[in-house]
């Protein structure tokens, strides 16, 4: 089984994915990674050279092949759900989790990251505000199940999902 990791910059995903991952004995996919091994470049360098929608582009080929493994855990980019042929495939291949932030949860986690092209912004919490409102209901519309970050720690944020996933699969065991 693949499970997917999706929510806004910042929610947690690649260290979640990662715990979760190590927790179920399957192989982590951090989708920004793969990506940035496709481009030879970091992705913000990458946007700022050949835009978002080539960016997009790419992303979707790695998403694409992504959910074809037969099982994993994928950590997907914040903007991942954009795209219709996105939200598709990972609805339909793997098990999708959406990890829930606040935006000034958010801000408080990004505010000093710098590696972020879509929070250089004059107001980052403004644009996070935005980029929530955004792609909020999209992240509802891909995702099987909903777990809110808030403050519990990645352990916690793990059993929520693995529990989860045992309750969806008729308490099947997992490792």
């Amino acid at each position: 089984m693949i499970i997917s990791l999706i929510g806004m910059p910042g929610s947690g995903k690649s260290t979640v994915g990662r715990q979760l991952a190590r927790r179920l004995q399957v192989p982590f996919f951090d989708s920004d990674h793969v990506i940035e091994a496709r481009i030879d470049c970091p992705i913000r360098q990458f946007f700022e050279r050949a835009g978002e929608e080539r960016f997009r582009d790419v992303e979707s080929e790695v998403i694409g092949e992504l959910t074809q493994h037969a099982e994993g855990v994928i950590s997907t980019g914040g903007g991942s759900v954009l795209r219709p042929l996105n939200r598709k495939y990972l609805h339909e291949r793997s098990r999708v989790v959406y990890l829930k932030s606040t935006p000034e949860d958010l801000f408080r986690r990004l505010r000093h990251d710098r590696n972020r092209p879509l929070l250089q912004v004059e107001d980052p919490l403004a644009r996070l505000r935005d980029l929530f409102v955004l792609r909020d209901p999209l992240y509802r519309e891909t995702a099987h199940f909903t777990v809110e970050t808030g403050r519990p720690s990645v352990a916690t944020l793990v059993n929520m999902i693995v529990m989860q996933i045992e309750l969806d699969a008729g308490g099947a065991p997992t490792a």
